[in-house]
């Protein structure tokens, strides 16, 4: 495979694929689809593993090209159902490598492909009596240390079956910040990212970011809250303006409105929500949970559904919403089976939701 997506590539895709302002400009000149498929929810199975296959297959025939994905998720097989899949729509000449926008995270420890009989003895094992980890560096199964991090983005890269990963998130640091203390969470934090750094020198990786759950979205004075400045700060600190942190993760969906309505990041002016801030900061951002990992669907009262188009799915109603918040470059949605793609990727055809429309929903 070719080694990473390519500005010339993802627009050449974006221009095939004719469709109503379905791309969207992402980070380094990347043009990225405005739904990616994202690869959290699932047993650890063979059964499930073909299901993610075909999924992926028939979004990248549909023109999606953001897949994400997680060490962790399913136990490192989302990872190789992604690199399975991706590989066969190259080989059938389906897509290219250079078009699509292969993202995945590390932090947490993970198993590989079930769970061991004893679980504890595994990781002791594989990570505490390698020498890989030092168990002051690991707080409640996380870590970000250097040798930690460089193995599992070789790791990935294998599973992916990608030489570049184009965008690799830090997996919710926030979780260690309350064990830490802010001292010693900002020099971790910078030692990841000057791994990252390393690994965009070395090729193994494109850009980096931060991927959080609860980071981003709580407020200043809650114990695992993240500025997303300090972010920008702790990669200028370790580069100055020439280091490659490009994105952040954050869930965004009906009922996780912070980013777009919670004024808790630091802006140039005042206190912003996290969308406007990533725009004063450059920073892409990628919304996990669109769906609530399907807890949405089925639940959408009326006066809300009323202010879509007639004829769309909650699934599709959401993903409208979320795809179209200002200042978003993708939306994400777990798509583990192909009838998901096909339901999820008919937007491909409908406009985003204007702003002042979008504005209504949102008071809604």
């Amino acid at each position: 495979m070719s080694a990473a997506a390519t500005p010339q590539a993802t627009a050449a895709l974006a221009a095939r694929i004719a469709n109503a302002g379905f791309y969207r400009r992402a980070w380094d000149g990347l043009t990225a689809a405005s739904i990616g498929l994202g690869t959290y929810l699932g047993e650890a199975n063979d059964d499930t593993d073909a299901a993610y296959a075909a999924a992926i297959r028939r979004y990248l025939e549909l023109g999606g090209n953001v897949l994400d994905s997680a060490i962790n998720y399913r136990f490192q097989r989302s990872e190789r159902a992604i690199g399975a899949a991706l590989q066969a729509a190259i080989g059938a000449g389906q897509t290219s490598r250079e078009s699509v926008i292969v993202c995945t995270k590390g932090g947490y420890l993970s198993f590989d492909g079930d769970w061991p009989a004893d679980p504890e003895a595994w990781l002791r094992q594989t990570f505490l009596d390698s020498g890989l980890v030092r168990p002051d560096e690991v707080v409640d199964g996380h870590c970000m240390a250097p040798a930690y991090l460089r193995h599992e983005i070789a790791q990935s890269r294998a599973n992916l079956r990608v030489e570049a990963i184009d965008l690799y998130y830090l997996h919710n640091p926030e979780g260690q910040l309350a064990a830490l203390g802010e001292a010693l969470f900002r020099e971790r934090l910078r030692e990841a990212f000057a791994t990252f750094e390393v690994a965009v020198s070395q090729g193994h990786i494109r850009a980096y970011g931060v991927a959080t759950w609860n980071g981003l979205r709580a407020r200043p004075k809650a114990a695992e809250y993240l500025a997303l400045p300090m972010l920008v700060e702790a990669a200028q600190d370790v580069s100055g303006d020439r280091h490659h942190f490009r994105a952040v993760q954050l869930p965004i969906n009906f009922q996780m409105l912070e980013a777009v309505g919670l004024a808790n990041q630091p802006g140039h002016s005042e206190m912003a929500p996290l969308l406007q801030v990533a725009a004063e900061q450059g920073i892409a951002v990628m919304a996990s949970a669109s769906l609530l990992q399907a807890r949405l669907l089925g639940q959408l009262p009326e006066p809300l559904r009323a202010r879509f188009e007639p004829g769309l799915s909650d699934a599709q109603c959401a993903l409208q919403f979320v795809r179209s918040a200002p200042g978003l470059t993708t939306a994400l949605a777990g798509m583990s089976r192909t009838a998901h793609v096909n339901e999820n990727l008919t937007l491909k055809d409908l406009p985003p939701m204007t702003a002042a429309v979008w504005r209504r929903v949102f008071a809604v």
